[in-house]
């Protein structure tokens, strides 16, 4: 199951919020790429002696081509210093020789425990759920497109459960979303941690969004990694459907992002990937918000390369959409003006190894989410808020 080398570090690289890159060349001649969480080993340095785990590395899987650190010692085998102390009495990663102990947002002793104890209620908040950890900047290009002439834009929180990537340090989108000032708050649910609000569960991570974060809109996916057998059950994004749930059960406003690829070689991912079709088809059992971007039209598009084949997979798109309008409401969404915020994006776009050029269809499918998400809101139209969702079969939607 684990595959350990030792070495020395030789090589410090870039840095960001609780996560350093370095360079461990093994006893046996090998360089590894490593990744250190500096909530789990204090920061490496040059010279100094390291326990990494390579075996996803040598199966070249996952991990983004990293190593993973677990120990830092100094030369003669000693442990170099520690990571800053535990704060909180939850512990994550439950079991595991890293397991992480944590302050929960709703833990007892805490700020918001009081306002947390007995929370239910969610009114009518948009939370936006979509496949893919990639999904996130172009989600949130879509809403700062629809609110871009407001006087304030919303607060975004993002949520990031465990069906992924534990750690939130992994993703350098999110650190970077944060330094570009595109994303207000981080909250990692269930085993996942290093959120600025750690959560227990989706339910709870929702309820923090609203009471501890004052957010205007939550975006929830998994990390990044995610875990797929090519079978119809087989993959983690089925949580999904999940979040429809709790966000109903809650009294926000649940809001889908579809999967979309005209790129992707797999037959099961092009057009709507059977991700999405499954998610929001079979384990979604409340009704939601879908946004169905308009591919017919991409005559007011430009600076995207491959924007011209949409037109051919839309029929396609809006065939494969339509049993979900049983459930779900089903919402056209024009494209105009979200290709320029997903070419304004301060992150790389990127989803399967596909940037935006080559894989517009997703990027613009997971805007267009975004872009429903600001109208749904009060955020839309000042002053003016937006009664909670039916939650009953009775609300379905079709295509116009």
């Amino acid at each position: 199951m684990i595959v350990w080398a030792e070495g020395t570090v030789t090589e410090v690289g870039e840095r960001w919020p609780g996560a350093a890159e370095v360079i461990v060349e093994t006893d046996d001649g090998r360089s590894f790429r490593s990744l250190a969480y500096l909530d789990l080993v204090p920061e490496p340095d040059r010279g100094d002696r390291a326990l990494i785990n390579i075996a996803a590395v040598e199966r070249r899987l996952g991990t983004g081509g990293y190593a993973l650190v677990i120990a830092v010692l100094d030369q003669d085998g000693r442990l170099t210093g520690q990571p800053e102390p535990p704060h909180g009495h939850l512990v994550k990663a439950r079991y595991t020789p890293t397991q992480a102990m944590i302050r929960g947002v709703d833990e007892q002793g805490t700020e918001f425990h009081d306002q947390l104890a007995g929370a239910d209620d969610l009114d009518g908040l948009p939370v936006i759920t979509a496949d893919l950890h990639s999904a996130l900047p172009a989600i949130i290009a879509g809403i700062r497109a629809e609110t871009a002439d407001h006087d304030q834009l919303p607060k975004i929180a993002y949520l990031m459960t465990d069906d992924a990537a534990l750690p939130l340090a992994f993703s350098k989108t999110v650190a970077q979303l944060r330094q570009a000032g595109w994303l207000d708050v981080t909250i990692t649910s269930g085993q996942a941690y290093g959120g600025e609000l750690e959560a227990v569960n989706v339910h709870t991570g929702l309820l923090a969004a609203k009471i501890a974060a004052d957010a205007d809109l939550v975006i929830v996916t998994q990390g990044p990694g995610n875990l797929g057998t090519g079978t119809r059950w087989g993959f983690s994004g089925t949580s999904v459907g999940e979040v429809i749930n709790a966000a109903s059960v809650l009294g926000g406003r649940p809001i889908g992002a579809l999967r979309i690829s005209t790129a992707d070689p797999r037959p099961r991912h092009r057009s709507i990937s059977h991700h999405s079709l499954t998610a929001y088809g079979r384990v979604a059992l409340r009704p939601a918000d879908l946004a169905v971007p308009d591919l017919s039209d991409v005559s007011a598009l430009s600076g995207i390369r491959d924007l011209y084949v949409l037109p051919r997979f839309a029929p396609r798109v809006d065939e494969a959409v339509e049993p979900l309008g049983e459930l779900h409401r089903l919402h056209r969404i024009e494209l105009d003006g979200l290709d320029r915020a997903l070419l304004d994006c301060p992150v790389r776009l990127s989803s399967m190894g596909r940037n935006l050029d080559a894989d517009p269809a997703y990027f613009l499918a997971n805007a267009a989410a975004g872009r429903l998400a600001a109208r749904l809101s009060e955020l839309s139209v000042a002053g003016v808020g937006i009664a909670k969702p039916a939650t009953d079969k009775s609300a379905t939607g079709r295509l116009g």
